[in-house]
């Protein structure tokens, strides 16, 4: 996305970063009313209509902090995109039939439908990761959490009372383990292939 402009509305995702109250509540203000509409057109209420914007703006946040999220398009596209999104995919996860949903049609190629598709797989990933990363036992859990969280892995190792070097091998163990966990999910080769 390098040679791409970077949009004016990137203010928005600035915003979420630095957890600025005003640009929040100009995304609630200005960008919410839309979707909640969107949503109760859709067999959806406003509590579901708000829980489908609060994880939306959860994704976006968890992207920009993590992957340096640059918007190209409007913000409005962009969001009301992934929101659409989420709300049909939470329709399909409750139906046994077919879901037909009030769709306008966005051009593939367009630029909200390029960002859509990264945050999109990013979200994947994120969901992926977190669902595996509980099959761990209790040991890799705890040893993991604290490596994300902490540079020193002799900060880790002392933390958890054991030598540097088991720090180091256990970690190395459990990042295989979960890597093995993630790879052999069907989700994965979906999430890979998309």
């Amino acid at each position: 996305m390098s040679d791409k402009k970077i949009h004016a509305d990137q203010r928005y995702i600035d915003g979420l970063v630095q957890n600025n109250a005003f640009v929040i509540k100009s995304i609630y203000d200005d960008h919410a009313p839309k979707v909640i509409n969107y949503i109760k057109q859709n067999s959806g209420d406003d509590m579901r209509a708000k829980d489908v914007i609060q994880d939306v703006l959860i994704t976006i946040y968890n992207q920009a902090t993590q992957k340096g999220l640059q918007l190209t398009c409007p913000f409005d596209a962009y969001f009301f995109l992934l929101c659409k999104r989420k709300w049909f995919n939470e329709l399909k996860k409750k139906s046994v039939g077919e879901v037909t949903i009030n769709e306008e049609i966005v051009s593939k190629g367009e630029p909200e439908e390029h960002l859509f598709m990264e945050t999109s797989v990013f979200d994947d990933k994120q969901k992926l990761f977190q669902e595996k990363f509980k099959e761990l036992g209790k040991a890799c859990q705890d040893l993991l959490k604290l490596s994300f969280t902490d540079a020193s892995m002799q900060s880790v190792a002392d933390q958890l009372k054991v030598s540097y070097a088991y720090a180091r091998k256990k970690k190395s163990l459990c990042v295989g383990q979960l890597t093995k966990l993630v790879r052999s999910s069907s989700a994965y080769n979906q999430i890979m292939t998309s």
